[in-house]
Parts: structure tokens; C-alpha cells; sequence
């Protein structure tokens, strides 16, 4: 089993004025986030619209990015219910030499672990070569992983379950597998994440706090006072009044108007929780 560590941002995706996927820009978004912090980007989680945005269009970025300098650094998110689809975006996907993958259950439907398990054994008797970050988000999927089925599929398949993103929080704190990776989703849970063995974040806001959050990171590696976990933390809370999407489209689409195009049915914040948005950033010195 192979652990990684660090700061990751669940991308966003940029979209044109015709709500197509702009592959360019979206692809320049996360390089810059890798340049001012990130360890690593996931491609196509529920920031990145992943749900909404079509098959052929994530298949034009993954050729595209296939060449890209920053290639290691990238996890792809399949958001897909279907077995199939899943199945045939990683074969895409691993055919242009990416193997890592952050991939949720099924949202919908309601199942428990045998289903669930049945579930990722299904993909990777299809796609053995692959590893895959597992995404426990109750609130988005209906379903929450137990430290009792995450063990068993790592128990079955220590070489491909090598991590998991933990939005649901009932995991980070008691799960202990050794050279297991556990990634909190709030910048909130960083610094006590780290504290208990976690391996670092993948979160939303990392799209805007990438540069605070790695010098927490490192100063906890590097065993230095913390000086900006603070901070860090009340920016998250000040995201955290809204819905995250909405919020960090806004906040950015200040001063780059193509963060301003979402798939429906997601909009922008209204005018009065843009401005408490950016009001309540302004008073942390936050820009």
C-alpha cells in the first residue's frame, strides 16, 4: 500500500459563457494552485461540478492534461453513478497514464457496506492497476463508510484502496491502518489531522487558502510554531455560511469573470451573502 501526504484542492472547473467545459483554463486554475501550495489537485470532484459536467468533456481535459508537467500531482474524480461509466472513464483515464482516483459511491440509492464493497470490487477486478482514494460525503451520496467496511476492503484490496477523503468526519479520528492515507475535507481539521496521524486535507477552499494551508503543513512537518492555522481556519468558517460552490465562484469571479459560469442548477451567492462573503473576509485580511 502506498501512502501519500499533503494539501489538496478539490478543483474547480471553468466554464465558458456557453457552460462548456473550458479546458484551458480550468487545467491553468490547477497548475496555479499547485504553484501557490497544493501538493496535488482532484479533477472532477463535487467542487470541480463532476456530476454535471459531461463524459466527453472530462475525457478532452484528460487528453489534454495527459501531457502536463504536473501530471503526478493530479487525482481524477470519476463522479459517475453508473458501474459502467466509472469503469470506462479509469480505463480512459489509465490508458493516458493516471492511476490515482478519488471515487464516491452511488449517490440516490440506498444500500449498505455488502453493497458498497460490491461496488469498488467490481471496478478494480475491471481496472486491477489502479488506486483509489475512497469519498465518505454522506450529506451528498446517502451513504457513510464504517471504520468496519473501509478495513474489510482494504483487508481485500491493500494494493488499490491506498486512502480515504473523510467530509463526514465519523472516520479521521478512529481509523488506523497502517500506510493508509486519510485526508480530513475542512482546513478546520488540518492541524489536529495531522496531530493524530491523518495525512493532510482535500477540501473546496483549498482553491483560495492553498498558500495558508501548506505553511501549516510544513511548519508541522518542520515541527515550527503554527502562525497561521488560525487564520486559516476562520476563512474556512466564513466559507463554511454558504454553499461552498457558490461562495468560492463568487469570491473569484471578482476578478476573473469566467469563475462566474456554473452549471445549473448551481448559481452564484445572492447580493446580500455576497457581500457578508466578502465583508467578513476583508475584516480577516483575507484576499
Amino acid at each position: 500500500m502506498s501512502q501519500i501526504r499533503g494539501i489538496f484542492a478539490a478543483g474547480m472547473s471553468i466554464l465558458r459563457d456557453n457552460l462548456s467545459l473550458d479546458v484551458d483554463k480550468t487545467i491553468a486554475h490547477s497548475e496555479r494552485l499547485i504553484q501557490t501550495g497544493c501538493h496535488g489537485v482532484v479533477l472532477f470532484g463535487s467542487t470541480g461540478q463532476a456530476q454535471l459536467i459531461s463524459i466527453s468533456e472530462k475525457i478532452d481535459l484528460l487528453n489534454k492534461l495527459s501531457g502536463n508537467k504536473y501530471k503526478s500531482k493530479y487525482l481524477i474524480g470519476t463522479g459517475l453513478n453508473s458501474l459502467s461509466e466509472t469503469i470506462n472513464l479509469m480505463q480512459i483515464s489509465c490508458s493516458l497514464g493516471f492511476s490515482h482516483f478519488l471515487i464516491m459511491p452511488p449517490a440516490y440509492y440506498k444500500y449498505g457496506d455488502d453493497g458498497v464493497i460490491n461496488f469498488y470490487t467490481k471496478i478494480i477486478q475491471k481496472i486491477p492497476d489502479c488506486k483509489i482514494i475512497l469519498y465518505n460525503f454522506e450529506k451528498l451520496c446517502g451513504y457513510k463508510f464504517s471504520i468496519e467496511c473501509v478495513n474489510k476492503l482494504v483487508n481485500q484490496f491493500p494494493e488499490q484502496i491506498i486512502g480515504v477523503k473523510d467530509s463526514t468526519y465519523n472516520l479521521y479520528k478512529d481509523l488506523k491502518i497502517k500506510n493508509f492515507s486519510i485526508f480530513p475535507g475542512s482546513e478546520l481539521k488540518l492541524l489536529n489531522g495531522l496531530e493524530i496521524g491523518c495525512s493532510g486535507i482535500i477540501t473546496a477552499t483549498c482553491n483560495v487558502t492553498a498558500e495558508l494551508s501548506r505553511k501549516v503543513f510544513d511548519d508541522f512537518d518542520q515541527k515550527k510554531n503554527q502562525t497561521v492555522n488560525e487564520k486559516l481556519c476562520e476563512v474556512r468558517k466564513v466559507f463554511d455560511q454558504f454553499n461552498l460552490i457558490s461562495g468560492l465562484h463568487t469570491f473569484l469571479g471578482k476578478k476573473d469573470k469566467n469563475y462566474k459560469n456554473l452549471l445549473p442548477p448551481l448559481t452564484l451567492l445572492n447580493e446580500y451573502d455576497e457581500k457578508k462573503l466578502l465583508e467578513d473576509l476583508v475584516k480577516l485580511d483575507f484576499n
